[in-house]
């Protein structure tokens, strides 16, 4: 039972477009002195590629990156000149680097912040299948891009994960413990509660982020429609809830699934949160531990509030790599879907009952499975 339960969620998550929205194509050769074949080639894995279908821009760059469970996984860097932060942002299911390209450019452009977007395995020029494992290899391959082909720190990163970007998004960030900050769009509290009122964190769950979030030492922001049809805006409320460090949501009134970043609201409290972070100095070595008197750590942003009132704004988401190993070695792979992670309990352990909140009114239908517009393929 708790196999095929598996399999069909695994199943919803996962509806990469088809056929890929853009292409890829290797760079000219280099000149006869060589002198490009360095950058060209880049890290071990890492590959520079030219994107197709998409416009042209001096100031991005592609790459092909192997990851840990061998797909090769295609990247786009938008860099922007004196940016101090870097956001890595991990897409929903329904669209592929060819329809997120100008919402990345214009994002690093507008909070001026260096911008790493990526497909999963099996999406866009991809290779591989789309998983749950798949894509925790594939965001540990473009943070490894980031810091070793891009001199990104840990700390000078925010990590962006929209709706089923959002279990990558938190898994990495529970594991890196000098992160920036975490933004999560849309998100899921898991797999099995978008589509059932579960009470409890079965195994065969999928992307338990509800689990995984109260683990992330920086501050969170979360961005969810209160007309989200598709995941119902009480999975970003419970997350919010459970967050260590609460950044000021915001809760776009009337928004939907994919359409968040067409409300003026959007860019206006991005912005905000973006400023706050950068004026935060960076994390030191030894993170602080919450004390358990309270959700906030020593060194809070400002937009970090005591109370816990959510904002309606109305008119206007292995390899460790945690720092206990480093990211290009293993001693033991990734427990898969149907295994306990032992630093938490799960539903086989029934005295941990979960709130009321991860009960949404009625079954949901898959995560994103519907055709978004042209902008919002998100």
């Amino acid at each position: 039972m708790g196999g095929v339960t598996s399999t069909v969620a695994a199943r919803f998550a996962f509806f990469p477009p088809s056929p890929p929205s853009y292409g890829i194509e290797p760079l000219p050769p280099p000149d006869a002195a060589g002198a490009a074949a360095g950058e060209a080639k880049g890290k071990e894995g890492s590959v520079v590629v030219e994107l197709t279908g998409v416009p042209r821009r001096a100031n991005v760059e592609a790459r092909r990156l192997r990851t840990k469970r061998g797909t090769d996984v295609v990247a786009m860097y938008a860099r922007q000149t004196g940016a101090k932060l870097t956001l890595l942002y991990s897409h929903g299911n329904a669209a592929d680097l060819g329809q997120m390209y100008e919402l990345f450019v214009e994002l690093s452009a507008h909070l001026n912040v260096n911008l790493m977007g990526y497909d999963y395995s099996g999406y866009g020029q991809s290779s591989g299948k789309p998983s749950e494992q798949n894509t925790y290899a594939d965001i540990e391959a473009v943070y490894r891009c980031l810091i070793e082909t891009y001199a990104a720190s840990e700390e000078n990163i925010i990590l962006y994960g929209q709706s089923v970007g959002s279990g990558p998004t938190l898994d990495l960030a529970s594991r890196l413990p000098r992160l920036r900050a975490v933004v999560v769009h849309s998100p899921i509290l898991s797999g099995l509660r978008v589509m059932y009122p579960v009470k409890h964190t079965y195994w065969f769950d999928i992307y338990k982020n509800i689990d995984k979030i109260p683990q992330v030492s920086c501050p969170v922001l979360v961005i969810h429609g209160t007309a989200d049809e598709v995941v119902d805006c009480s999975h970003g409320r419970a997350l919010w809830e459970l967050a260590k460090v609460k950044y000021e949501p915001l809760w776009v009134k009337g928004g939907n699934h994919c359409n968040l970043e067409l409300y003026p609201e959007y860019i206006k409290h991005l912005k905000k949160f973006v400023g706050a972070i950068e004026k935060l100095p960076a994390p030191s070595d030894e993170s602080p531990e919450s004390s358990g008197a309270s959700d906030r750590t020593q060194t809070e942003p400002e937009g970090t509030e005591e109370p816990r009132k959510s904002v309606d704004h109305r008119e206007k988401t292995r390899p460790s790599i945690d720092h206990r190993k480093s990211t290009d070695r293993r001693d033991k792979p990734r427990g898969s879907t149907d295994r306990r992670d032992k630093s938490r309990k799960s539903v086989d352990n029934p005295d941990r009952p979960r709130a009321s909140v991860d009960q949404p009114d009625r079954p949901r239908k898959s995560v994103d499975r519907y055709v978004y517009p042209s902008r919002c393929t998100r």
